[in-house]
């Protein structure tokens, strides 16, 4: 005679191949330090690109074209990557996209022109970030995490994003001093191999015994579903002005203080001092997240960032304004990121958040986008960033009206647009 167990959770083969969320935590963590933090010092290459002796001599233009592409690309590659990763696993995804991430870089340093540069860190470093990077990681925590964990674990996550970029930044600028940006690409490249290794601890896909109210729901639906909730596009089109904010900034901010007068050194120490900050301000969130309303803690998010780079713009220039403001917008960096994923995942569920973040985080990159390709050409023509300092701080108040409105309670199954 054999017995069941009323409400056991199946023993599905899809079930036995997810990892502990801990591991996933940790592994994940791991990936976004070193694939975000390689990413981060980016910024440091802008001049010696720009230089006829030690680089290939581009434009501000050709340069920027080749970094928004990249953001772009990592954009259009998301929501293809969520969907695979939501169908096959986040662990094979994350291989793919680091092996491709690895050799862009290794095309990256061998880059001789703008149609090379482009290619290699437009093409291919942006399609293996989309693979490789925020979306995939934070929707296999989000769907290990226990619920009452998810947000904190979230904030955990993206908090390892800015220990990458306090890490790698510095290290990226020693390594640039002593052997070039060509042989510091390669050296970043052996680093973020530890990506495909990593991977490993990820492994594994939503499943049908997740206890969500949408476990039936096919993706087409899903996806169909949010499209037509208020809050999902009003979330979407908000995240924009991230992508705008982040972008902007971390590409431009090191070229912006040595146009003002300050030394490289200055625009380093930014940089790592953004991502140092925002290892606080991330954990921060994750917690606020847990106990409050993650739609009103974005309002004064986008609220606050329009205040700080207001004030930034209008103060004298030195190194110590600069470096407050490094250190202020630092808080508010990332802090985006658990709470906008952390909605998605609230409103509808784990089984497709991987899909539903991407498709979020598509608009980001189109922010992304808009902030470096914008920054790069009008400094071309104006000599100046001003006019991209004045865009972030309206855009800053715009997100606080999107997001105010948004409406944070779970979407029941039968609310589908699509039967």
């Amino acid at each position: 005679m054999t017995s069941t167990i009323p409400n056991a959770p199946s023993d599905t083969s899809e079930t036995r191949r997810l990892q502990p969320w801990h591991i996933v935590l940790l592994t994940g963590s791991l990936i976004l330090m070193v694939t975000n933090g390689i990413r981060s010092g980016f910024a440091l290459l802008v001049d010696p690109l720009k230089d006829t002796e030690v680089g290939p001599g581009l434009t501000g233009s050709q340069i920027a074209l080749g970094l928004a592409l990249q953001q772009l690309m990592w954009g259009l590659g998301q929501p293809f990557a969520g969907a695979l990763a939501d169908r096959f696993g986040s662990g094979r995804v994350l291989a793919a996209g680091g092996a491709l991430y690895v050799a862009g870089l290794v095309a990256m340093s061998n880059a001789t022109s703008a149609v090379g540069w482009q290619l290699s860190s437009g093409l291919m470093v942006g399609l293996g970030l989309s693979g490789a990077s925020m979306s995939v990681v934070l929707a296999a925590v989000g769907r290990a995490a226990p619920p009452e964990h998810r947000s904190l674990a979230m904030g955990l996550t993206t908090a390892s994003m800015s220990l990458g970029q306090f890490i790698m930044v510095p290290l990226t600028r020693v390594l640039i001093d002593r052997q070039n940006w060509d042989g510091a690409l390669v050296i970043l490249a052996v680093v973020a191999s530890v990506v495909i290794v990593a991977a490993v601890g990820v492994r594994g896909r939503a499943t049908a015994s997740d206890g969500s109210l949408h476990a039936d729901q096919t993706l087409r639906q899903a996806i169909a579903q949010a499209l037509h909730h208020r809050s999902y596009v009003l979330l979407t089109t908000g995240f924009f002005v991230c992508g705008f904010h982040v972008s902007f900034i971390g590409v431009y901010l090191p070229s912006h203080i040595k146009d003002i007068g300050l030394s490289d050194s200055t625009g380093s120490w930014a940089l790592g001092l953004i991502g140092l900050f925002n290892i606080g301000g991330a954990i921060i969130a994750g917690i606020m997240g847990s106990k409050g309303n993650k739609a009103f803690l974005l309002t004064y998010i986008y609220v606050a960032r329009a205040v700080i780079i207001t004030v930034f713009i209008l103060l004298p220039v030195s190194t110590a304004t600069t470096l407050v403001f490094a250190a202020v917008m630092g808080l508010l960096w990332l802090s985006t990121v658990p709470l906008t994923s952390g909605l998605v995942a609230q409103m509808f569920g784990p089984q497709h958040v991987g899909s539903l973040f991407g498709l979020v985080f598509l608009t980001h990159q189109l922010g992304s986008f808009a902030g470096v390709f914008l920054g790069g050409w009008l400094h071309d023509r104006t000599g100046s960033y001003n006019s991209v300092w004045w865009t972030a701080a309206v855009l800053g108040l715009v997100a606080a009206v999107l997001h105010w409105p948004i409406g944070t309670a779970p979407i029941e199954a039968n609310e589908r647009a699509a039967k």
